[in-house]
């Protein structure tokens, strides 16, 4: 039997309460030898969610009282507070210096320059990881072939925390090359424009409650509007356990830092709006 240890911040959030029945079923589905044992998150307690011996007890899950004995223990581990990707680095200086296949969940880093780090540290450590937003396992994106041009509509708690999920349909759909990006604001919705270096243009609509929408024209003019309604964090789930397994990276990690590199620009263009915003 392998086991899996998830880094918190908080343990009680949605992504560690799903992945851990998600990873439960798929492992069951396809008879893997495999499941998450181990717990440590850096707060006990968060905003009157569970603490983390509340939680651990109901889920039946141990919890380790340091990163260093969570990460001896585990044969994989899954970096999860995906609502404070500023904590990744931290984190990701102890984890991967046990050279473990990791995962780390949305968003990847706050900047471009931690991100640039986290991957430093990877290097010499010479531990594998990746890191993704569900959204790109959608399986509506397959649908598209070579794409000239794509308008990604999407919402969530907060445009510097949800963009992430637009940014990686959108390098799925049309790869990495972006040369610089517009954001315009109306009021809590943001429409940004994102322009390639060989011409191609894709238009991100973001309002906090819209559902995720694609609509993409191929290269012989052909448009598609789709609704994104597939089951990507199974999906997912199953390509990190798939990684786990084989050691095979799912994507290149130059997909990961151009989405952390759009980001990077489109929050700089939130403070200076209507206004073409290079990208680093």
């Amino acid at each position: 039997m392998k086991y899996i240890g998830f880094v918190d911040y908080f343990i009680d959030e949605w992504h560690s309460n799903n992945y851990l029945v998600w990873v439960k079923e798929l492992c069951k589905e396809k008879g893997l030898d495999i499941e998450i044992k181990y717990a440590w998150s850096e707060i006990e307690t968060y905003e009157g969610k569970m603490s983390t011996d509340e939680w651990c007890k109901l889920k039946n899950i141990e919890k380790c009282h340091s990163l260093d004995e969570l990460c001896e223990k585990s044969d994989y581990i899954m970096i999860l507070a995906p609502a404070n990707p500023e904590k990744h680095l931290e984190y990701a200086k102890t984890v991967l210096k046990y050279g473990k296949r990791t995962y780390i969940d949305k968003t990847f880093a706050p900047s471009l320059s931690e991100a640039e780090s986290i991957y430093a540290l990877g290097q010499k450590y010479d531990c594998l990881f990746f890191s993704t937003s569900a959204l790109r396992y959608a399986t509506e994106l397959s649908e598209f072939g070579a794409v000239k041009g794509a308008k990604i509509s999407g919402g969530g708690r907060s445009f510097e925390e949800y963009i992430v999920h637009q940014l990686e349909m959108l390098v799925k759909l049309m790869g990495v090359g972006v040369e610089q990006v517009k954001v315009f604001d109306s009021g809590i919705s943001r429409m940004c424009v994102v322009k390639y270096h060989d011409g191609r243009t894709a238009f991100l609509d973001y309002f906090p409650k819209n559902g995720f929408r694609i609509s993409v024209e191929d290269l012989d003019g052909t448009t598609t509007e789709t609704q994104v309604e597939s089951e990507y964090f199974k999906i997912m789930l199953d390509s990190i356990l798939n990684f786990f397994i084989n050691d095979i990276l799912p994507f290149p990690k130059e997909e990961t830092m151009e989405v952390i590199a759009i980001r990077d620009a489109l929050l700089e263009g939130e403070n200076r709006l209507d206004t073409w915003i290079k990208m680093k």
